[in-house]
């Protein structure tokens, strides 16, 4: 048999270096797998073109990492056959024999019966075991960065009623906090979810906008706010600023740049609609102003004059629609009194019954390799305290992963989401009970999915499953049936930021929650040009930067967009346009663990 591989190799151009050797690697590859010498060698040209390697030659070298991808091609053959059959790797080995035997005994395996998931503890601190993973509330005895780290579910941000924590406490102590924070929820309802799909749809074709789809886009939200800044009977109606006049006038358009470079107080310039001035420019003087903050794509209303037809003296710059004040004094009486609760932190006499959440953003694996290590903590950490409603926010199988981008990952982006993403979520489903709720949200960073903005939901066919995970488009909202946030906490999993946050169950209201996974407060700064006042405090710039968001109805409101942003004009109207405002904005960045809760009735 050595000689039939020899010339199958030869056939498909490869020269052999050390024969003698690889030769006999090759036929115990053979033999082991049951393969054939034409099926070797088309699973090295895969093995090859994978690895990048550069000349034509079978090694002796590169035996190890084929027989590696022999091993996982046979491991996803039989999958592909079973897909309910789990096959233990060496890293379940190892987490086996690295466990000490209390450990192991602690270990409780998948219930068979619907029962015991249901009766089971859902505050029990003992580690669970998800997919090839691991998960301990205990350091994990495996050598990698990850399982080394000290600090652990530190809290980072908390509202209202619980204390300050001090980061350096011990992990056991910061566990007693978890527990009183969710002990009070328990998973006995499932929460009711209405997923709001303005996005696109799986399989939409987009990144073929056109020059038209642009101008409608942009012309539509300045007509927008321009109406509404009028209906709100606070302004004039609309002028042409653009015309020379020695009196106020009002006029609404777009902050632009005169040129290629950033916002400065020489560069800033107006751009009305075509409605009321045929689209034309004029540039924009703000030095009247004590305090602004504004960027490239901003819809904002100036009051001022323009004696000379060509520079638009503000006196007053409108960066947000006002909200109508008969709102709150027509609102429903229920909601009323959970925004005050909100507003006046909780009364500890008052009786309430909570359900819980728990968001988390990715990446959710480590740079140093793709264990996802940090999801299955993740997911331990939710099967412990089991919320109602988890969410997810991407990427999943990040594009920026050092492995990835080299090119040396061994399944396609497709399979890597399946079997490390899906199966480990599908097995917490299966653990926690049909109560729980899972909602996936996409990036622009996801290796898998549609590189373009805004971002359609995963397509996502779990059989018996579907009702629980649920795809989410980027940006997305969706409702629960719950209305008072009165709690708030951050913690921080090495890179992952989880929100938990309870409310009311006993009210017919609903909450809303907005999502976007790309990092808009990042990109807003960067191009954002401010004044504060002299003899003032100066403003928090995070919430500054999220209320950008609230104020001009936009999930991205900047415009132009970042370069690594693949906005499609055709698909952005509806899908970016927040009709009402979110009760929860969810804005992942790398600027810093960020919250915003926006407590305002909506219009």
């Amino acid at each position: 048999m050595e000689e039939e591989i020899k010339e199958e190799f030869k056939k498909s151009g490869f020269s052999l270096d050390d024969e003698e050797e690889v030769l006999k690697k090759c036929l115990t590859f053979c033999i082991n797998y049951n393969l054939k010498p034409s099926d070797l060698v088309s699973s090295w040209e895969v093995y090859y073109l994978n690895r990048l390697l550069d000349e034509s030659t079978v090694r002796n070298a590169e035996m190890d990492g084929f027989l590696l991808h022999l091993q996982n091609e046979q491991k996803e053959a039989v999958v592909k056959e079973e897909p309910d059959l789990y096959i233990y790797s060496s890293k379940d080995v190892d987490m086996i024999l690295n466990y000490d035997e209390e450990d192991m005994k602690e270990v409780p395996g998948t219930p068979t019966d619907k029962s015991l998931k249901l009766n089971s503890d859902p505050f029990n601190s003992t580690p669970k075991s998800y997919g090839n993973g691991y998960s301990s509330g205990k350091p994990s005895k495996l050598v990698t960065p990850f399982g080394r780290r000290t600090d652990k579910f530190v809290v980072k941000f908390n509202i209202n009623s619980l204390p300050v924590v001090d980061n350096n406490d011990s992990e056991h102590d910061h566990g007693n906090l978890e527990d009183e924070i969710i002990r009070r929820a328990q998973p006995c309802k499932r929460c009711s979810l209405m997923v709001h799909r303005l996005g696109p749809e799986p399989g939409c074709r987009f990144m073929y906008d056109k020059i038209e789809d642009r101008f409608n886009a942009l012309e539509n939200r300045i007509r927008k706010h321009a109406t509404a800044l009028f209906a709100s009977g606070l302004y004039e109606e609309p002028m042409d600023p653009t015309v020379a006049s020695q009196r106020n006038i009002f006029a609404v358009g777009m902050i632009c740049c005169d040129g290629e470079g950033r916002l400065n107080e020489k560069s800033i310039m107006l751009q009305s609609s075509v409605e009321h001035s045929g689209g034309r420019n004029v540039r924009l003087e703000l030095h009247n102003l004590s305090q602004f903050s504004i960027f490239p794509g901003q819809i904002v209303g100036i009051e001022g004059q323009n004696p000379s037809g060509h520079c638009l003296i503000a006196s007053k710059l409108v960066d947000s629609v006002p909200l109508s004040a008969t709102v709150a004094v027509n609102q429903h009486p229920t909601k009323k009194q959970a925004l005050d609760l909100v507003v006046e932190s909780t009364d500890s006499s008052y009786v309430q019954k909570e359900i819980s959440a728990l968001f988390a953003s990715g990446p959710f694996t480590t740079t140093d390799n793709l264990f996802f290590e940090p999801l299955t903590e993740l997911l331990a950490y939710a099967g412990r305290k089991l919320p109602q409603l988890l969410v997810l926010m991407g990427p999943f199988i990040d594009s920026e992963h050092p492995e990835v981008k080299k090119g040396a990952v061994d399944r396609s982006f497709d399979e890597l989401f399946c079997q490390e993403i899906l199966r480990r979520l599908q097995d917490h489903v299966e653990y926690a009970g049909s109560n729980v709720r899972v909602i996936l949200v996409p990036s622009i960073r996801d290796a898998q999915h549609d590189f373009v903005f805004p971002q359609p939901a995963f397509d996502i066919h779990l059989p018996n499953l579907e009702h629980q995970i649920t795809g989410l488009t980027n940006p997305g909202i969706f409702e629960a049936n719950q209305v008072n946030f009165y709690n708030e906490v951050l913690v921080d999993l090495n890179r992952i930021q989880i929100l938990i946050a309870h409310h009311l169950d006993d009210s017919p209201n609903t909450v809303k929650v907005g999502c976007c996974t790309v990092d808009i407060l990042k990109q807003i700064s960067g191009e954002e040009m401010s004044r504060n006042p002299t003899d003032g405090m100066p403003s928090d710039r995070m919430s500054r930067l999220a209320n950008h968001i609230i104020s001009q109805r936009s999930f991205y409101p900047l415009h132009p967009p970042a370069e690594d942003i693949p906005l499609d004009f055709s698909l952005a109207p509806e899908a970016l346009h927040i009709t009402s405002i979110p009760d929860i904005l969810i804005l992942p960045s790398d600027m810093k663990y960020f919250i915003k809760v926006n407590i305002a009735p909506s219009t």
